[in-house]
């Protein structure tokens, strides 16, 4: 990816403990600004671009920092395919030189058909969708496939040419209840022998750290089997991974010599630490580092960090954001941090659920200047982190709404989806009025008050052991949940955040409910059931309300 002034990129449009929170509804805005923002469309995807405003006034050490960054975000890419399903990386190469050395005929139907199934694997990181979690299944034969093979003297054989169009490792992540879901998931987190219970035999005896302050036991390994025993092979340098880990710290060191101050180039060097070692209990520190860092223009997201694709919660996907702050919007929003305690106290959660002392929080609105691994192309529109419990109870989270991606969002948007979808004149007034507002809002309390609030009482285990594979998405409920407690709340008009907070929180309302219930559909196929965590609990919220 080339850094400039204005960043080409693929985004999805009608999208998706930190949580990614993805884009909702379509809400219609007025364009105040000459710029194609759609590139591309096809099968069930629009891709965008966007555009990193104030890049041009930023130093040159700053913009060094930011390119060494998004430098070692990209070194990691491969990591995030080779993560999502054994045979990806051989795929890939395989289409991608087919792609570039094949001359024949190129207006055919079977290569038209080629080149929409290399764009969704593009886009899903893979050769399963990136919502569904279904293998994407190509429109074309494999006597064409094995035709541009020969044309293109390319090799791909055995499984990981047959996988394409067999009914094989059919689902990357498998959540449903009364199946293995390890071994039913095509996720490559975990050896081909790996069960359910394996996993949780492994998990009970695994060091997990001091019980009062757990490390992320799981985070940054692939667990398999060797001579009859359970074993992590961890991705550090000199591990697995080891070569793509290499070239991130190299990049890393060099964004550590342009930090913008001391602070910065500490968490950088924890950060280092980490990946050379693989050590969780380094892994934590850094994290403590990073929240605690607040000061500069620039701040990252990068390492093994998002757990939404084991389908038991341990393992991190790779993923890399790099952050320029919006120093106006980050102005009018910090409100919400500043009035932290007052949501937590006034939550409708059980007393011994909230915090007494909210501490460290912080929200931000930022302008993305690279992302890569788990956020790219299928970008985030909010992010809340760190994911570790004891940390955001000590030394609080950072929240972070990515504002030129929902810039993005609402000037390719339109009013179409809108007026199809609501119900009666008035809700089209409404979100027309309100939507764009009411979901920079809604995604503000869910990362702020939603993620950052309440505690888990001493002794009770962490999510992933007590609620097991509905751990993700039960949280993702209670996020949303708390955002849509408090968008009609007139705190909101009092902190001069909206002119008419019943207004905004009704447009609210009808965008939530019409996205849970329908738009969101558009997302998966004709038939198949809803299971990536987000649009699950916007489902179940949305068909309880």
């Amino acid at each position: 990816m080339k850094l400039k002034h204005i960043l080409s990129t693929v985004l999805v449009v009608g999208l998706l403990w930190s949580c990614k929170e993805k884009v909702v509804d379509n809400q219609p805005v007025e364009v105040e600004e000459k710029f194609d923002y759609l590139v591309d469309q096809f099968a069930d995807l629009k891709i965008l671009r966007y555009q990193i405003p104030g890049f041009d006034e930023m130093t040159l050490k700053e913009k060094k920092l930011v390119y060494y960054m998004t430098q070692a975000g990209l070194a990691g890419r491969d990591i995030m395919w080779d993560q999502n399903y054994r045979h990806n990386l051989e795929i890939r190469d395989a289409l991608e030189h087919i792609f570039t050395a094949y001359q024949g005929d190129k207006t055919s139907e079977d290569w038209l058909a080629f080149e929409e199934y290399l764009k969704r694997v593009w886009f899903s990181n893979g050769i399963h969708h990136h919502y569904s979690n279904d293998k994407i299944m190509p429109k074309f034969n494999a006597d064409f496939l094995t035709y541009l093979l020969k044309e293109t003297d390319t090799d791909l054989d055995g499984e990981a040419f047959e996988v394409i169009f067999n009914e094989k490792d059919a689902k990357k992540v498998n959540k449903k209840k009364g199946v293995d879901n390890i071994a039913s998931s095509a996720v490559n987190f975990y050896g081909p022998t790996i069960t359910d219970a394996d996993v949780e035999t492994f998990y009970k005896t695994a060091d997990k750290g001091p019980k009062d302050r757990p490390i992320e036991a799981g985070l940054n390994s692939t667990l398999v089997r060797e001579n009859g025993k359970l074993v992590e092979k961890v991705w550090k340098s000199g591990g697995m991974y080891g070569e793509a880990i290499d070239e991130i710290i190299k990049w890393l060191e060099k964004a550590k010599g342009v930090a913008e101050n001391e602070k910065q180039a500490q968490t950088l060097a924890l950060l280092i630490d980490y990946y050379k070692t693989g050590d969780l209990n380094i892994w934590d520190k850094y994290c403590v580092a990073w929240v605690t860092s607040t000061e500069g223009n620039i701040d990252w997201i990068n390492g093994f960090v998002e757990v939404y694709n084991d389908p038991k919660g341990y393992r991190g996907s790779y993923e890399s954001i790099i952050q320029v702050k919006d120093f106006e919007m980050s102005k009018q929003m910090a409100v919400l941090s500043e009035n932290a305690q007052w949501f937590e106290d006034n939550a409708p959660l059980m007393d011994s659920h909230k915090k007494d002392s909210v501490v460290g929080i912080s929200y931000k609105t930022i302008n993305v200047a690279g992302e890569a691994g788990d956020a790219s192309p299928s970008t985030p529109i909010g992010v809340n982190l760190p994911n570790n419990n004891w940390i955001r109870q000590e030394h609080g989270s950072k929240s972070v709404s990515l504002g030129n991606i929902l810039n993005a969002y609402n000037n390719a948007g339109g009013s179409g989806r809108l007026k199809e979808f609501a119900h009666d004149a008035e809700e089209i007034e409404l979100g027309e009025k309100h939507a764009q507002l009411a979901g920079k809002l809604h995604t503000a309390l869910h990362e702020v008050v939603g993620h950052a609030s309440g505690q888990i009482n001493p002794g009770i285990g962490q999510p992933k052991e007590t609620l097991k594979n509905y751990a993700s998405t039960m949280e993702e409920g209670r996020a949303d949940l708390v955002g849509l407690y408090y968008i009609m709340d007139p705190k909101l008009q009092e902190l001069g955040l909206v002119d008419n907070a019943e207004e905004l929180g009704k447009a609210a309302y009808n965008g939530y409910i019409r996205n849970g219930l329908i738009t969101q559909l558009v997302r998966i196929e004709l038939g198949n059931d809803i299971e990536e965590d987000h649009m699950v609990n916007r489902q179940w919220v949305s068909a309880w309300a």
